[in-house]
């Protein structure tokens, strides 16, 4: 253990220099005086989000099959039942589905699985029609994951608004560096730090769980930056800043989550209203809000009165991140809003076509491909004989498909 120690404690010094972390003259020392009337922001506190995050994940977890999952049955969505997976003509079907992750199979794939397994393609197509439409989510889990996350925003930006009303930097942005970083942390703001850390904590390992979406790695890196933001505000006391960051993220997400619950209880208009009011709320927040009253003070404002320092640079290059994805969401929203007006109403492009609540189960490419990703083909174009244990599968699938023609 003192081996570890001596290896370990050169490097903690190093990165926890306050050099990197602290404005020239400040010492960690400053922000661990006790009898200070200034109560400053320690990163230890940080730790608390992590017990908030298990918290949030048990009790979406719990609402989502109680409370949520009743609401969505009061607005007419009926639960999926239980049901097993559709028995696989060929139990090298089951292997290949599972091998292509849910993901549609290329025709030239198709086409060998029918020459190897002895059974035509259209019994093939259709066994993977109903593999997919039995994985896609549920409208009622689609409903439970937006009604959870909707609570939470409104939650988180009415608390914020409560606990930033009587600052004076929620009206005027250079009250976040003037007299930095002798900046107290009231109790309020502590809690509304750890609540939202611990969310932000919560999606970024729930993600891999939820319903998957063609953004997911744009909002994989939204978290991650989102998390880096709001430890790197804490840490240098930059959380006056932070909190505007957060409160104008959660103002737009409201109504976002509202037009998805719309759209999952087939209200179009509601849900095209809530998604014009939405559009509304996204641009003047994350287009408006966001570079004018904070991105702008921390990069040229704060400049005259805060002495610059490394990790502030790397604070800022963050937001100045985050302001990226946002120009790339807003191009998305754009699109869906073309749509809404134009063509067929409110869709959630990020959603992917495996998993989309509006497509239809039983249409395929006209290329004769099943499903949207093509795979590598690396099929085996020689013909093998059905096992015979398969034989009676066979047979009664490729009489169903003859009975169809």
């Amino acid at each position: 253990m003192d081996a570890i120690g001596k290896l370990v404690n050169p490097l903690r010094q190093v990165f926890w220099s306050e050099n990197i972390w602290l404005p020239p003259n400040v010492t960690w020392a400053l922000y661990e005086t006790k009898n200070s009337p200034i109560k400053y922001a320690r990163f230890n506190d940080l730790y608390w989000s992590l017990l908030t995050g298990v918290f949030l994940v048990l009790l979406r977890f719990t609402l989502e099959r109680t409370v949520l999952r009743w609401i969505g049955i009061a607005f007419g969505i009926k639960p999926r039942k239980n049901r097993p997976p559709p028995e696989a003509p060929h139990q090298e079907l089951e292997r290949e589905y599972t091998k292509s992750r849910g993901k549609r199979l290329d025709h030239k794939i198709v086409t060998a699985l029918a020459k190897r397994l002895d059974l035509s393609e259209r019994v093939i197509e259709r066994w993977l029609r109903r593999r997919t439409a039995y994985d896609r989510a549920s409208t009622m889990s689609r409903w439970t994951e937006s009604l959870w996350r909707a609570t939470f925003y409104a939650f988180a930006f009415f608390y914020g608004l409560w606990t930033l009303s009587d600052k004076a930097w929620l009206w005027d942005s250079m009250e976040c560096f003037y007299n930095y970083p002798h900046h107290s942390v009231s109790r309020a703001e502590w809690w509304y730090y750890n609540i939202e850390l611990g969310f932000y904590l919560s999606l970024l390992v729930s993600q891999f769980f939820d319903i998957q979406r063609k953004d997911f790695w744009q909002m994989f890196i939204h978290h991650v930056v989102t998390i880096c933001l709001l430890c790197f505000s804490w840490a240098c006391n930059l959380h006056r800043i932070g909190a505007l960051v957060l409160i104008i993220h959660d103002f737009a997400d409201i109504p976002l989550e509202g037009a998805k619950l719309a759209r999952y209880t087939r209200s179009e208009s509601a849900s095209n209203v809530i998604f014009g009011v939405f559009t509304v709320c996204w641009i003047f927040s994350r287009l408006g809000l966001l570079p004018w009253r904070v991105i702008a003070y921390s990069s040229h404002y704060a400049l005259k009165v805060v002495p610059m320092f490394p990790a502030y640079y790397i604070f800022n290059a963050l937001l100045v991140s985050l302001q990226i994805l946002h120009f790339v969401w807003t191009w998305l929203i754009l699109r869906i809003a073309y749509n809404a007006m134009f063509k067929d109403g409110v869709k959630d492009l990020r959603e992917s076509d495996e998993t989309g609540a509006s497509q239809d189960e039983n249409t395929t490419n006209t290329n004769g491909s099943v499903g949207e990703n093509s795979s590598e083909d690396h099929t085996d174009t020689s013909r093998a004989s059905p096992s015979p244990s398969a034989e009676p599968a066979r047979r009664r699938a490729n009489g169903a498909a003859r009975r169809d023609d």
